[in-house]
């Protein structure tokens, strides 16, 4: 696989775990928490590298 095709699928895995991340953990503070409107980025970004590499490197592998 080209290494542009693999560095837009990365990039994209890693926008959306970001995103899913944020809203979750958003979610958590506000629901089960009782925090309020808190979003725990160090978990979120940290979330989203590790999907972000691992998805599309596993789902190349696969094929």
């Amino acid at each position: 696989m080209k290494t542009n095709g693999m560095f837009f699928k990365v990039v994209i895995a890693f926008l959306i775990a970001f995103v899913a991340a944020s809203l979750v953990t958003l979610l958590w503070n506000l629901l089960i928490e009782k925090n309020g409107a808190i979003v725990d980025w160090g978990t979120s970004f940290f979330l989203a590298i590790l999907i972000g590499i691992v998805i599309p490197i596993a789902r190349n592998k696969m094929k």
